[in-house]
């Protein structure tokens, strides 16, 4: 072998050891996954590089198993970027000064999230959480909840928090973006899968109710002006419970926004079907129905009434929220939706407010208890009087139809808003059954408005077949009554 070839082995040789060295070393260190580059930190919740917000750096502090302090770990590297949590949730951790949370990083790369029963500052205490001695003994210093992370499930990374709107000084702590410990059974999938998506068919359902009786000239009277608000009022709850369903876009103006939305338009659709049930109450009560007033001043008479209602209990919800309740009791109703996630930073009054208080809850939904009561009041003496009657014309046969649809809505609303209440409660059982009275109010009320009525399935089926409706059969009792041209 001439000396050129030897050399070429030598030098390949040489270079497979080295390769096989870097590659022995690569896959031996510990992969700490941070969250944004070496040279950034997390500067109110966005990737910021470090030198131009006067911050140092975040470098791994490498916790034992026994709470031993500053392990050494010569060979780890960095893995940039976000976890990838597939079909788990993502959330957020901090933990900074006196936080009940602390992220403890074990020299093997795996991150273990303690939830604390008390504040903690002390930094020496570490130990006595890890402690298994302490946890046999059942001392109170045993955390609360404790999750471990894989390599990959999290990434953490120094988080600045900047000035306070009181000028407080700036705040820094450890961020931690995790993926949720629990893996995906059926609670998510019925919470946010099938939950979401029984929401978006309702709002369609309902949409298609509205769009029937706003449509149809026959259909447009009051009780059809007043079927058609009560359904565009619950297509903006159900759009606005979709809001509060996903737990990742967490901030406390967009779910103090949603809550309000929610709680309005619920509480406009109850004095909606009150302002229905009183109109079909006085109508079977007065002696000559064929009174001289249009619908559209009866409808703007009764929108008086359910909209300056909804308006006032709204102002005064929010009024409560606000300046009487007391701070830190304003967890909302969506707690038993979404995940904890805590906020670095100091907080004034009015920013740490992430939903409506129990308080303005209470504003919103007793005036509804109210409205049930007349409701039922309005229900049962309207019945006897039906029962009383031996001959009544058309026009009373419209009201009887009337005062049967707005029986049947009054029912399924009624049980819709009992189920939302008791899922507060915190029992599995019973937000699984919310949903389900949930996802069946918008087929019922399609059923009641629409599908049980044959002249409503008569005038749409005309519709598809090019034919004009025929007043004749259905309303021209109602169109001279109210002296409407339709």
């Amino acid at each position: 072998m001439s000396a050129t070839a030897k050399a070429a082995a030598i030098a390949i040789t040489l270079l497979c050891l080295m390769v096989g060295r870097s590659y022995s070393m690569t896959a031996s260190s510990v992969r700490i996954n941070k969250c944004c580059e070496k040279f950034e930190v997390m500067y109110d919740g966005k990737c910021t590089v470090a030198a131009t917000v006067n911050a140092t750096v975040w470098k791994p502090e490498f916790i034992g198993r026994k709470g031993e302090r500053n392990v050494p770990v010569d060979n780890y590297r960095f893995i940039i970027g976000l976890p990838d949590c597939g079909t788990k949730q993502k959330f957020n951790i901090y933990e900074y000064h006196d936080s009940y949370d602390k992220l403890i990083l074990f020299p093997d790369g795996q991150l273990r999230h303690l939830i604390l029963r008390h504040h903690s500052s002390v930094q020496g205490s570490i130990g006595s959480y890890l402690d298994e001695d302490y946890i046999d003994a059942g001392d109170s210093n045993v955390p609360l909840l404790q999750y471990d992370y894989l390599q990959g499930l999290y990434c953490m990374d120094r988080a600045i928090s900047s000035d306070g709107a009181g000028g407080g000084e700036r705040m820094e702590g450890l961020i931690a973006k995790v993926c949720s410990p629990l893996s995906p059974d059926s609670d998510v999938m019925l919470r946010k899968i099938i939950n979401p998506i029984c929401h978006g068919l309702a709002m369609i359902i309902l949409l298609v109710v509205a769009i029937i009786y706003f449509v149809l000239p026959t259909l447009r009277d009051l009780v059809g002006n007043m079927v058609t608000t009560i359904t565009m009022c619950l297509i903006v709850s159900q759009a606005a419970d979709l809001v509060r369903i996903f737990t990742e876009f967490s901030n406390h103006v967009s779910f103090l926004i949603a809550d309000l939305f929610f709680y309005v338009s619920l509480l406009g659709a109850f004095f909606w079907l009150n302002a229905m049930g009183y109109y079909i109450w006085k109508m079977f009560r007065t002696r000559n129905v064929f009174l001289r007033v249009s619908d559209g001043r009866k409808y703007c008479w009764y929108s008086g009434y359910a909209w300056g209602c909804t308006g006032s209990m709204a102002a005064i919800a929010v009024f409560a929220h606000y300046f009487l309740d007391l701070p830190g009791s304003n967890t909302g109703s969506n707690s038993a939706v979404g995940t904890e996630t805590h906020q670095i930073g100091r907080e004034t009054f009015f920013e740490g407010q992430d939903s409506i208080s129990w308080l303005g809850i209470a504003v919103f939904f007793t005036p509804i208890a109210f409205i049930i009561i007349v409701n039922i009041f309005f229900f049962v003496t309207t019945l006897r009087f039906i029962n009383r009657m031996h001959t009544y014309g058309r026009i009373h046969h419209k009201l009887r139809c009337s005062f049967v649809m707005f029986t049947l809505i009054f029912a399924t609303m009624s049980v819709a808003w009992l189920f939302l209440i008791l899922s507060w409660l915190h029992f599995e059982g019973l937000l699984y059954m919310r949903i389900i009275a949930n996802a069946l109010q918008a087929p019922c009320i399609l059923y009641i408005c629409v599908l049980r009525q044959k002249h409503v399935t008569f005038l749409v089926k005309s519709c598809f077949r090019d034919q004009a409706p025929q007043t004749t059969e259905w309303g021209d009792e109602m169109t001279y009554m109210n002296g409407g041209d339709y």
